[in-house]
């Protein structure tokens, strides 16, 4: 029973983290992966309460604290599995809905093909074309195995084990 216990309270710290982390990131949208630090600075204003332009360890935990509440749907001070999901997936719907808008290059409120083929590297002037052309490193206009592969060694490499593998 308390081996139960202790695995069903990890599973709910790890989908409040989650869900946390989330509501953190949700609001950068797109493929930004700058982490906490990005947050951090992105909102550096809203968190320094001293405007003093320097964070401290209690205004950044004022931050978590805020985030948590806003998580705690029931405001019992504790968050439960269903709190946490809704949350998640309200943060998720907020990021969707900023992707869609920045798809929408003709602000009709439909995604064509070519919107969507354009804004999936989007950002950074990297539409599918741009994409093919960064991985077909011979410039051959084809794609090898060989090619495909270093590519994703070098994506293991930039980030661990992410991206398909393990780091070795």
């Amino acid at each position: 029973m308390k081996k139960t216990t202790t695995i069903s309270l990890i599973a709910i710290v790890a989908v409040a983290t989650a869900a946390l982390s989330t509501a953190a990131l949700a609001d950068r949208g797109g493929k930004e992966r700058g982490g906490p630090a990005a947050m951090l600075i992105e909102r550096f204003d809203e968190i320094d309460a001293d405007k003093d332009g320097k964070l401290t360890q209690d205004e950044i935990l004022a931050l978590r604290k805020a985030r948590f509440a806003a998580v705690d749907a029931d405001k019992d001070g504790f968050l439960s599995a269903e709190e946490a999901a809704a949350f998640a997936s309200k943060a998720a719907g907020e990021r969707a809905k900023k992707m869609f808008g920045r798809m929408d290059a003709d602000g009709d409120g439909k995604i064509s093909l070519a919107e969507a083929e354009a804004g999936r590297g989007e950002g950074r002037g990297k539409g599918a074309a741009a994409i093919f052309a960064r991985l077909d490193t011979d410039g051959d206009g084809t794609l090898s195995k060989p090619e495909l592969e270093a590519m994703q060694q070098k994506m293991k490499d930039r980030h661990g084990k992410g991206h398909g593998g393990k780091k070795d």
